[in-house]
């Protein structure tokens, strides 16, 4: 049979276009063999957390860190910032300025937005450098030293370092005021810790406000960090009757000291700063011990402000234990960072370093807190007094 080459040659392109279409075509496969959905990818903004969770501080490292995973979990779940979730990078500086100034240089690596941390000035000291020269910020939580954020040789702010706490010179001036107005002391000993600029810092700051509103050191002695036996020097200050002790330094030392001053026989008032705010005091001074002690402190757990207890009950809930102020000081680093982030529009280092220095009445739980041309925070101070073991505010 004879076939027309018209037809043979239209059914070759149509079976040619069948394959041609077979092969094309997405061939998708269903029930057990589909493929999955593929995830939504959630866009992150990394944060570092540079902070003390082992060494001399680790309380304080420690408590800030947990202040301020629990502020980026509440953002989180709030729906983030700009969209995007906030991602902690956790890092442990040992207590060591050269430990945290390596692990933020390696955070720069890592594309941070800003770093939360350390906690004591000499380690802010050891980010700061690196900081600076990356032109990005870091949110010190506790760094209370008047050159973490100034240059003391030339008065200049640096650029990318903030605070949200107090001053030395602030924190000691109120409490000078407190030990003269309130407590109605004329006379006072300073004995301090001579090892880290902190507690040199406290004690010069108290001394200059104490004797300017009238009062009289009468004494003035020194220990290094690490004593664990301060009877003679106690015994020597015993003899001189003062009126009022100031002790400026960390917890780990003054409670060993409160605890052998009382021991002795010495039960004038005995205070401090910001330092002292450990569960530890109460735990190797005692709480007949601390009895008629005060330090200044940047919030007070007893505060009846919602925003306050629903922190504490948050916070209570999280991890099984009371915050102290290192805990609220990193908690409000945290969320500070994030109305940085919010108010700049993206998460761009140099834009949040503008929207930190342009902050107003931030509601924080240390106090709503403005920051100024300096990158300090304008907020109050709160004296604390222990009292049967527990925390009462002045």
């Amino acid at each position: 049979m004879r076939v027309n080459k018209r037809v043979v040659l239209a059914v070759l392109m149509l079976f040619m276009l069948g394959v041609v279409a077979g092969c094309g075509a997405s061939q998708e496969p269903t029930g057990e063999n589909a493929a999955p959905e593929k995830a939504t990818v959630v866009e992150k903004i990394p944060v570092g957390i540079n902070v003390e969770l082992s060494g001399a501080v680790a309380s304080y490292g420690s408590n800030a860190r947990n202040g301020a995973i629990l502020a980026i979990e509440e953002i989180n779940q709030a729906g983030g910032v700009l969209g995007k979730q906030l991602e902690p990078l956790e890092r442990d500086c040992q207590s060591k300025p050269d430990e945290a100034m390596n692990l933020s240089a390696k955070l720069v690596g890592e594309k941070i937005v800003a770093q939360i941390g350390p906690l004591v000035s000499g380690a802010v000291a050891g980010c700061t450098p690196v900081m600076m020269k990356n032109q990005i910020p870091l949110i010190a939580p506790a760094a209370t030293a008047v050159n973490a954020t100034v240059d003391e040789n030339t008065g200049k702010t640096r650029d990318y370092i903030f605070r949200v706490c107090f001053l030395d010179s602030d924190q000691a001036s109120r409490m000078a005021e407190f030990a003269l107005k309130e407590l109605k002391v004329k006379n006072a000993v300073i004995f301090g810790s001579t090892s880290d600029e902190y507690a040199k810092g406290l004690a010069k700051y108290f001394k200059e406000a104490f004797e300017a509103g009238g009062g009289k050191i009468i004494d003035e002695e020194g220990y290094v960090n690490g004593d664990q036996d301060f009877k003679a020097t106690l015994t020597k200050i015993k003899g001189k009757n003062p009126e009022f002790i100031y002790v400026p330094g960390y917890y780990k030392e003054v409670s060993i000291l409160i605890k052998q001053a009382r021991d002795l026989g010495i039960k004038v008032p005995i205070a401090g700063g910001d330092g002292w705010d450990s569960p530890d005091m109460v735990k190797v001074a005692g709480a007949a011990a601390l009895n008629n002690t005060y330090f200044t402190n940047h919030y007070s757990v007893e505060d009846p402000a919602p925003a306050i207890q629903a922190f504490v009950k948050a916070y209570q809930d999280k991890y099984d234990k009371v915050p102290d102020a290192f805990a609220a000081l990193g908690y409000d680093s945290a969320k500070l960072l994030a109305q940085a982030i919010k108010d700049a529009g993206a998460a761009d280092p140099q834009k949040v370093t503008e929207a930190l220095a342009k902050i107003k009445d931030f509601p924080a739980i240390t106090g709503t807190m403005s920051i100024n041309e300096k990158h300090n925070p304008v907020k109050k101070i709160v004296v604390i007094e222990f009292k049967d073991g527990k925390l009462v505010s002045r």
